[in-house]
């Protein structure tokens, strides 16, 4: 016999946003994101067993909801909300794109019926979440401590449905006549007899991070140019970091969302970027946030738009050759904002059964581990990953922080190192063509071994943290030329594409750093200084092995620190358009679109020429080798110009200048110097079998030199 319950409450509708700013390590101020107020129904309904669902006695009815862990937060939310509300109502710039989420605006659904008869037995449909089906929907959560779970929503007339236990601690049912677009919460009794509403940890869509949960049907969205784009070869890749929020906006307002960046994927595709790296876009809390705080993993940030929304900006950059790679936070959730907090009546003194209880709950971002010893709580994030490759046509994944998962308060955790592991066999099993890279910074070979974690490839502090000390350095004598060539010559397990290379990134420049214009320069961030030396390790980048990768704006000289509510300064594309061009004809040479610099994309490297007295390195790059392959960078990180500077060459023959980063074109206050093509001989130098000099190599410059075939 069902013991009798007070009838829940329908959550309230919100239209108004939160705009609280994030933390310079990225996570949210926990005070300012929309909440729902419950607000009371006098409807009847009925439960999964067909019975009438009792009505409450007026005391029930007038109960305040049952107070979980983030209650203060959201009464606090939603009074800044009510305070907002007018200036909410008003939009502008690309923001007015995409207009606030909220129930009033969500894609068209059916609209209520009296519902059909439900089941009373639980689904033998496949699958976790909401998931659409001809004719209705199947819901399927996982609650181990529940005594009882029930769906409400748009398809029920908010009246709870009775879901039904599996003997693996889910409760699921199919209900007839829920259907894509429709909101709904989950009603749960927790283990000590309580009542909560709670959004689905497995939501698809949300209309806010305290919001409702809603159904979406992948199917129903329509690629249009998903077949014309391959992923490009992973030695080809070049990587723009992208921060939706802030890469196409205007200040003030809401954030940039995905339709203000399609805007501007044109700009990507003239410089030959043919991969997006995205910054975390999964609902978080408020709407300005680095990302790095999920609350719902499944569901796209609301605040930049829809989920197809979403689609739509993978599918226009693949119109474009350009491929999208998603980043994901699995070190840890939230902290703000939970559905999975307490989801069913147990915390175990902490947060529940999705996190870690004990001290390997707490991260530098909050006690919200997941818990990686559960096989579901592992399902739940694998799964996560595997329905942004498969939903979402994405052509890869950047994890974030890996280190936190694979240790837990400085030790190893074997139960982090199974999931990193069961992520990438999930997808080499399904989508060997993908890249999935890890943001590790640990100097870990085994994050991107075959037998250890098996990533593709992993950021690569080796590189970045030399090159910047050197192009930072006050003094010309403080450049260490041979940290540099370690820099340059560095590799994971034998393999370049192991490594992700860069100079500047969005931690780079943040967290009381910079971005390198402004580090060189300080106040004159668009001067002299800046421009040659952040110019060089752009050249840097393009050239060293590894996959390159730049950060949003760096193309053309952003200055100052990352902030996730100052959109990037688009003016600066025309004030530098040299700097710009100079980082166009760079990629172009990475990725030989002239035949004749393939070795760019080779596996080898050889730093045959250091000279710490004037500052000057040279280094070899080939694929097979030979004209139209071999490929000769000069790096003059001194402020003096050098004449007939003498270097080795892999064969004689004349080595044609490709790149002068002094050229004119470039910067007007450039010094232009004269390098002419080299004329190689044989005779050894710097261990090599020929030699040249090269006439003029520019203060603070690079030359890149190749052979015709």
């Amino acid at each position: 016999m069902t013991s009798r319950i007070p009838q829940p409450s329908r959550p309230a509708p919100s239209t108004s946003t939160s705009t609280a700013r994030t933390t310079e390590a990225g996570t949210k101020a926990p005070q300012t994101s929309t909440a729902k107020a419950p607000v009371a129904s006098s409807a009847s309904g009925t439960t999964g067993a067909g019975t009438k669902a009792p009505q409450p006695s007026a005391a029930a009815a007038q109960r305040a909801p049952v107070k979980d862990f983030f209650d203060d937060v959201r009464h606090a939310r939603n009074a800044e909300a009510k305070r907002r509300a007018p200036a909410d109502s008003m939009e502008r710039g690309p923001r007015a794109k995409a207009p606030v989420r909220s129930e009033a605006n969500r894609p068209t659904a059916p609209a209520p019926t009296a519902l059909a008869p439900v089941p009373t037995q639980p689904s033998s449909r496949p699958g976790m979440g909401a998931i659409p089906y001809d004719g209705g929907t199947t819901f399927r959560v996982w609650a181990p401590n529940a005594q009882r779970v029930q769906v409400a929503g748009d398809f029920s007339n908010w009246q709870p449905v009775e879901l039904q236990r599996e003997p693996s601690g889910n409760f699921s049912l199919d209900v007839p006549g829920a259907g894509h677009g429709q909101q709904y919460q989950y009603v749960i009794q927790g283990k000590y007899g309580d009542w909560r509403w709670k959004g689905d940890p497995r939501a698809n869509d949300v209309t806010s991070s305290t919001g409702n949960s809603v159904i979406v049907d992948h199917k129903a969205f329509q690629w249009q140019h998903d077949w014309e784009f391959q992923m490009p070869p992973w030695n080809e890749a070049v990587v723009y970091e992208m921060h939706v929020g802030t890469f196409h906006d205007e200040p003030g307002w809401g954030p940039g969302n995905w339709q203000s960046a399609i805007d501007k994927l044109d700009h990507l595709k003239d410089l030959g970027i043919n991969v997006i790296e995205v910054m975390p876009s999964a609902e978080f809390a408020a709407d300005f946030s680095w990302g790095y705080n999920p609350a719902y993993p499944d569901a796209p940030e609301s605040a930049y738009g829809t989920p197809d929304d979403l689609k739509r900006f993978v599918d226009e950059a693949h119109k474009r050759g350009i491929g999208v790679v998603m980043d994901v936070v699995y070190n840890h959730l939230g902290p703000s904002d939970l559905p999975q907090w307490d989801f069913d009546g147990e915390t175990y003194g902490k947060g529940g059964s999705y996190f870690y209880t004990d001290s390997r709950a707490s991260t530098p971002w909050g006690d919200t581990r997941p818990d990686y010893g559960r096989s579901e709580v592992r399902d739940y994030l694998r799964d996560n990953a595997m329905m942004w490759l498969r939903d979402y046509h994405m052509d890869g994944l950047r994890l974030d922080a890996t280190k936190e998962i694979r240790n837990a308060n400085g030790q190893v955790n074997p139960e982090g190192w199974q999931l990193l592991k069961d992520i990438n066999s999930a997808v080499d099993r399904e989508f060997p063509q993908k890249l999935v890279i890890a943001e590790d910074l640990g100097n870990e070979p085994g994050v991107t071994h075959p037998d250890g974690a098996g990533f593709d490839s992993q950021w690569d502090s080796n590189f970045v943290h030399p090159v910047r000390a050197a192009l930072t350095a006050f003094s010309d004598s403080d450049r260490d030329m041979n940290a540099v060539a370690d820099a340059i010559r560095f590799k994971y397990n034998g393999s370049a594409t192991q490594r992700v290379i860069y100079t500047e990134s969005h931690d780079e420049v943040a967290n009381g750093k910079q971005r390198l214009p402004s580090e060189v320069g300080g106040w004159d961030a668009g001067g002299y200084h800046a421009k040659k030396r952040s110019l060089i390790g752009a050249a840097l980048t393009m050239t060293s092995p590894g996959i390159p990768m730049l950060f949003q704006g760096q193309e053309f000289l952003e200055d100052g620190h990352f902030q996730d509510g100052v959109p990037l300064d688009w003016k600066k594309k025309e004030q530098y358009a040299g700097i710009n061009q100079a980082y166009t004809d760079l990629i172009h040479l990475r990725r030989n679109w002239f035949d004749n610099t393939a070795g760019l994309r080779g596996e080898n490297v050889n730093v045959h020429h250091v000279d710490n007295d004037n500052k000057v390195i040279a280094f070899h790059r080939w694929d097979k080798g030979g004209p139209g392959d071999d490929t000769i960078v000069v790096v003059n990180f001194g402020g003096k110009q050098l004449s007939n500077y003498e270097l080795g060459l892999p064969s004689d023959g004349t080595w044609k200048v490709r790149f002068n980063s002094d050229w004119q074109g470039y910067s007007g206050d450039f010094g232009n110097a004269q390098s002419f093509d080299v004329g190689g001989h044989w005779g050894g130098r710097d261990g090599m079998p020929a030699s040249g000099a090269l006439n003029n190599l520019g203060p603070y410059s690079v030359v890149i030199l190749s052979k015709d075939k």
